[in-house]
């Protein structure tokens, strides 16, 4: 009677483990991330191939068998976004159809988050990604500090927005020499939450600044007001809605003292810098004698690094969420924390089923 001898048995289900971690990435750059997740959860990169072939089709080959286990894909979002994108959701695809049971998104930082609005003949286009996720095959994702928190509710799957403030702020701690005689500063008064949340944990004081310095979105021609259809119009011809007025701004002014004072900057994303920079200027003028800008994701786009060398600002801190390396390298005020830690923490609990509940603790609705 022929029967499977037991040692061989047990030693294929160890080799086998519950879950894999891919990287959806085809840059080098890209994988870092990755590849300091896998290390701290003591586990190897998965196998795959992800390549653009010559007419700049996205491909993507898994190279192992996914059958019956838990997936993360891991996906760092460099300058081309929208290739960014399709390997995601090639690579999503790939596995759904390779009979994988779970498939999970690690994106630390989800693209197109500030179209989150409808913005006048706009769309809402985080919602169209959040569905186009969905229908690939995703079931679950792990983000960091989305631009606005009811972005979650785009998604039909769970949707884990973890936070980098305890990283930045414990930056603070560490790394600003004298940051008792701080105060946190918002950029905008739609940053005031996040700022206020940084004064209240560090125990300091709050500063907001308030006016902008580039054309407000309604002083933009959208062609309301174009000439109308010539056309008979017959019955009522409509109400006489009272006029709005139009909005003018103010010059930048500062809510608060900063005068002898280290101003700390706080916002979630330093893509275009050119409002940080002439914050930095403001404070300047106002007595601020070191500014340092702390966020989250540093996408520091097109002339940034330039910028920022060639400014007030002393220091700009941001996580790995998103590959800046090259940003670095032309500017050494560029510093970056890490956030793999908690990042690979919140896979190893989605998987041994354990509660999330650990990495929000102390965390408010506000926050």
């Amino acid at each position: 009677m022929f029967s499977f001898p037991p040692p061989l048995c047990c030693k294929l289900w160890d080799v086998i483990p519950g879950y894999r971690v891919f990287s959806a990435n085809s840059t080098s750059a890209c994988t870092e991330l990755a590849k300091k997740i896998t290390e701290r959860l003591g586990v190897e990169l998965g196998k795959s191939v992800v390549y653009q072939e010559s007419n700049r089709e996205t491909r993507v080959d898994v190279m192992e068998s996914v059958r019956g286990q838990d997936i993360f894909i891991i996906q760092t979002i460099p300058r081309d976004v929208n290739t960014a994108i399709m390997e995601l959701l090639v690579m999503a695809y790939a596995l759904k159809t390779s009979c994988a049971k779970n498939i999970i998104g690690v994106i630390p930082y989800f693209p197109y988050s500030k179209q989150c609005k409808m913005r006048k003949r706009g769309s809402i286009v985080c919602k169209l990604l959040a569905s186009m996720l969905a229908k690939a095959g995703l079931t679950h994702i792990i983000t960091m500090d989305l631009h606005q928190k009811e972005v979650q509710g785009f998604f039909n799957f769970p949707v884990d927005n973890l936070r980098a403030s305890p990283f930045l702020i414990q930056y603070i701690q560490e790394e600003i020499p004298d940051y008792r005689n701080a105060i946190i500063v918002a950029k905008s008064p739609s940053a005031a939450k996040r700022a206020q949340s940084y004064a209240e944990r560090l125990r300091l004081g709050l500063a907001v600044m308030h006016g902008e310095a580039h054309q407000s979105e309604s002083d933009m021609p959208d062609g309301r007001h174009s000439p109308p259809l010539s056309r008979t119009v017959t019955g009522h011809t409509g109400l006489e809605l009272p006029l709005m007025m139009a909005k003018e701004k103010p010059p930048i002014t500062v809510v608060g003292d900063v005068g002898g004072r280290i101003a700390i900057i706080v916002d979630d994303i330093v893509d275009d810098v050119e409002d940080f920079v002439a914050a930095a200027e403001i404070l300047k003028e106002r007595g601020a004698y070191k500014i340092y800008i702390m966020a989250t994701h540093g996408l520091l786009s097109a002339e940034a690094p330039r910028l920022i060398e060639e400014s007030a600002i002393d220091e700009v801190v941001v996580t790995n969420t998103v590959p800046h390396e090259v940003q670095k390298l032309q500017c050494p005020k560029i510093k970056t924390v890490d956030v793999s830690m908690i990042l690979a923490e919140a896979i190893r609990r989605i998987h041994n089923g354990e509660s999330m509940a650990y990495l929000f603790r102390n965390i408010a609705v506000d926050d």
